[in-house]
């Protein structure tokens, strides 16, 4: 039977696990696409990498849009990254009538919209396994496994970095800068790790979970982003004597006013499965109405876990490719002409329940007042500790959990807090996450 011939931009990380997963398993893989798939032709500006980790059993340019231009090329691998050149790629294969598989979550969170719509007008699929929690199945899980349910929430460790450095932080007791310089040498983080670090990677995954979850449009520019830079040792050594663990997570809540869509930092209780997904290991924890909570773990990152995504994403367009679009699984799970236009809710209206962390003048009344203003925002607090000031010392942390709030109610109590003459300083909010 003909063979399926794949178009490889790009031959680094996650092109070369591609190349290495589909020679090594080339029957297996054969067997459960119902024909061969193989690397027709590879675009990489290094060509000399490209010539050893190919050994020459393929063509090699370092032109890109040859490749999408090529008549012999069925599906287009873009594994180039960024969502400049990609997005045009991307467009223009589409426009050529091939298939895309990607593993770039930036650029489909920021042109999937266009991306898919010209899919769908061409008849050619846009798979994107690849581009959400590494080697996890979680987009197949959304798309297809969970299709008879309401799904309610998913809240996502969905990038290893961050969650390296928060393990370390945690196991050493060092500073974020110390962990981050850990996790450079070995690898984890990149010389530049920001779009890591402050969350924007892990928002771009959220984006396409809420999407592919709820049936809503690509909203990334409406998603709430906020990172790890900011986090000290004492918050994750306070979070720990409180029996929660410290993570970034990435949440897609769906609500009857609208979608809440945020990153940020968040304190899990110890006892959940997720909370103990250490190291740059993966995992996400979805919520529906008819299976209840199920939870997906493993490499989020790395050359062939990822690789696996993409030639999974492959054997699909595959097994596929002949079928009339209409009967395909949609993009986005959902009929095109059933996308729901629930708001994306801003984050002041998102409910959390809140950590605070407040440095307080050992004085009388001090506890009070700051317990009145929580009442006055309607904000109960579900748990204190209040650390015993050391000999010679007039001020003392208390720590506070409250139940669950909207973040505008928490952010008026808080500038009235620091307002109070006792509290010296700002105050440290983190969210507190049950997912139950």
């Amino acid at each position: 039977m003909k063979p399926v011939n794949v178009g490889l931009l790009g031959i680094g990380t996650v092109g070369g696990g591609v190349h290495a997963v589909l020679a090594r398993n080339a029957e297996e893989i054969s067997r459960r696409a119902g024909r061969p798939i193989r690397i027709a032709i590879v675009a990489d500006k290094n060509l000399e990498q490209a010539r050893n980790l190919t050994r020459n059993a393929c063509p090699i340019t370092d032109d890109a849009f040859a490749v999408v231009d090529d008549p012999a090329v069925d599906v287009v691998a873009e594994l180039i990254g960024g969502y400049g050149v990609a997005r045009e790629l991307a467009l223009r294969a589409i426009h050529n009538g091939k298939h895309v598989v990607t593993a770039n979550k930036a650029l489909l969170a920021m042109h999937g919209n266009e991306i898919f719509a010209a899919a769908r007008q061409k008849g050619v699929i846009v798979a994107f396994e690849a581009a959400v929690a590494g080697g996890i199945p979680i987009i197949k899980a959304l798309r297809e496994g969970l299709a008879a349910n309401r799904i309610e929430w998913a809240a996502g460790i969905i990038n290893g970095t961050t969650n390296f450095i928060l393990s370390e932080m945690r196991d050493k007791g060092i500073s974020f800068a110390e962990a981050l310089k850990e996790a450079q040498r070995l690898g984890y983080a990149e010389a530049d790790p920001t779009f890591d670090i402050e969350g924007v990677d892990a928002a771009h995954k959220a984006t396409l979970i809420a999407a592919t979850a709820f049936g809503i449009p690509i909203q990334f520019e409406k998603a709430y982003v906020e990172g790890i830079t900011r986090l000290e040792a004492i918050d994750i050594r306070y979070a720990e004597q409180l029996g929660y663990r410290v993570k970034l997570l990435g949440i897609a809540k769906r609500r009857a006013d609208g979608v809440e869509l945020r990153v940020h930092p968040a304190l899990v209780p110890a006892k959940r499965l997720i909370a103990n997904v250490e190291g740059a290991m993966n995992a996400v924890l979805v919520k529906a109405d008819a299976v209840g909570a199920t939870l997906y773990y493993g490499k989020g990152a790395g050359a062939e876990p990822t690789a696996s995504a993409v030639i999974a994403d492959l054997v699909d367009v595959a097994r596929a490719a002949t079928t009339d679009p209409g009967n395909r699984v949609p993009h986005l799970a959902f009929q095109p002409d059933q996308l729901h236009d629930l708001p994306v809710l801003p984050i002041t209206e998102a409910k959390t329940a809140c950590y605070l962390r407040l440095r307080v003048e050992d004085r009388p009344g001090a506890l009070a007042d700051i317990t009145r203003i929580l009442a006055d925002q309607e904000i109960s607090i579900d748990a204190i500790l209040q650390r015993e000031p050391e000999e010679g010392e007039g001020e003392t942390d208390v720590i506070m959990l409250t139940h669950r709030c909207k973040e505008k109610q928490a952010d008026a109590a808080i500038r009235k807090i620091e307002a109070l003459a006792a509290v010296v300083g700002k105050v440290t909010r983190l969210r507190l996450e049950d997912l139950q």
